[in-house]
């Protein structure tokens, strides 16, 4: 077998309890009936099309707009990325113009910004003290220069499950008569349906919203789907965005996924048992953790929360988030979604079942005494990483088009002050960008890259060796 194969086995062969997506959680049942090598197709008589469907493909994307409450939606084979690119080129009288984009986006929103040519107005998330992660948004703190931008583009929830108040953001454009197009990216929000959850994006009146369907529901990795409603957007231009962003060969078995996604995310139940075991799991570790819950609704920002998520701050351990992902994976055999140095992010999805969270919970009381016992003691706490804060933007010298296609050069990251950023550098977790090419790198910036240490960082080419690609001036 090839290292790949081999790699996949020995980690399947671990048989690890899954708290990350993919949302089927290797659960057989979501796809009895496939015969994944004999559905391994593409585009051939009497299988539709995917860029101009008039048979079963046309007729799923439909059932799925009646399932999620759309008036059309559009199936994604090349993951919840292409439906935020397609957002920003399906958007009208661009020309001159900006769109206003939240700073704690997704990274491919930033690359949707390369691809249309807009320029960013960027609006500022809230940075929640304790988890040092901008978990919130406020609405009202924030200026939406409406008659100046092709396009809104937010994120609703965020990846930790937190929402803010979309429908002040959408009763405000209606109040004011703007007519601008609100895109949102619910891409850990796609099992959004029911009594149990949150508000959809489509249910309060979004024109736009993205589904990473394989985070939370049954779909596989890389399936999504993009809802429309309303006349704000051309679907001509989005079928066209979609056409020129995704394969011409189309995977049959993603298509097939997203299809029996739909249909099994009506199955409410199947949550209902799964928030018995999460509030019980509240209850009983609790007061040993810093765990985000609904007590934090009306607090920096946040608005509404995702039981389904569950975030800790292990601070209040005295040990810090990688020590106690490496307890957890070795004791317990618990696969987190995500850690920092100081959180952690177990994720449920539909595939979740109640004995799952019940060996997180023995997993997690279990730590709370392995850190009494082996962690420091209160006045020893580690402070954790640098705290994380919104200093001013660095000014937009540059669109990220420009900057992309501009010629560059690598240069000292000490020597950098000054110049155009010809990279976007994004520490992840949370992904929140430090520069965006196209921005002039100033002190804060300088200081923060320095500052940085062995943290996780993506789109920093020179980061081992503290170089930073700049735009070369003419």
């Amino acid at each position: 077998m090839d290292d790949l194969g081999e790699g996949l086995s020995r980690y399947y062969k671990q048989g690890f309890c899954s708290f990350h997506t993919p949302g089927h959680k290797g659960r057989q049942e979501f796809f009895n009936g496939f015969d994944f090598l004999g559905f391994d197709l593409t585009e051939l008589p009497g299988l539709d099309m995917l860029h101009a469907p008039q048979g079963i493909i046309a007729e799923a994307q439909k059932r799925s707009a009646g399932i999620f409450g759309a008036e059309e939606t559009f199936f994604l084979i090349n993951g919840g990325t292409v439906g935020n690119q397609a957002m920003f080129l399906a958007l009208e009288d661009t020309e001159d113009k900006r769109v206003v984009v939240e700073r704690s986006s997704h990274r491919s929103v930033m690359s949707a910004l390369v691809l249309s040519g807009l320029k960013p107005e960027y609006v500022m998330p809230t940075v929640h003290p304790e988890f040092n992660l901008p978990l919130g948004f406020e609405v009202e703190k924030q200026r939406i220069p409406w008659q100046e931008v092709s396009g809104c583009h937010v994120t609703y929830p965020s990846y930790y499950g937190t929402g803010f108040k979309l429908n002040q953001l959408l009763d405000e454009r209606t109040r004011l008569g703007f007519n601008t197009p609100i895109l949102v990216d619910q891409a850990h929000g796609s099992h959004y349906l029911g009594p149990l959850f949150p508000p959809s994006a489509l249910k309060l009146g979004a024109d736009l919203v993205l589904h990473s369907s394989h985070k939370t529901l049954s779909a596989l990795t890389q399936s999504a789907m993009l809802h429309v409603q309303g006349s704000r957007i051309s679907r001509t231009r989005l079928r066209q965005s979609l056409e020129l962003l995704q394969s011409s060969s189309p995977s049959y078995l993603l298509l097939a996924s997203l299809e029996r996604a739909g249909e099994f995310a009506l199955d409410f139940g199947r949550w209902e048992g799964l928030h018995e075991e999460v509030e019980e799991l509240h209850k009983r570790v609790g007061t040993g953790f810093r765990i985000l819950s609904p007590e934090d609704v009306g607090t920096y920002g946040i608005h509404t929360m995702d039981w389904s998520k569950i975030l800790i701050n292990t601070s209040p351990l005295g040990v810090s988030a990688p020590q106690c992902v490496k307890y957890l994976r070795e004791s317990f055999g618990i696969e987190p979604e995500l850690w920092d140095e100081e959180n952690i992010l177990f994720m449920l999805g539909i595939g979740s079942v109640r004995e799952d969270i019940r060996r997180l919970t023995q997993g997690l009381e279990s730590l709370a005494g392995f850190a009494h016992s082996n962690g420091q003691t209160a006045s020893e706490k580690r402070v954790g990483n640098t705290r994380y804060t919104f200093s001013p933007l660095p000014k937009l010298v540059l669109s990220p088009r420009q900057a992309f296609f501009a010629h560059k050069r690598q240069i000292s990251l000490k020597d950098s002050i000054g110049h155009v950023a010809g990279e976007t550098i994004s520490p992840y977790p949370p992904g929140t960008p430090v520069i965006v090419m196209g921005e002039q790198i100033t002190y804060e910036v300088l200081d923060k890259l320095l500052t940085a240490g062995e943290g996780h960082w993506q789109g920093w080419d020179g980061f081992k060796s503290c170089k930073i690609w700049i735009v070369e001036e003419e």
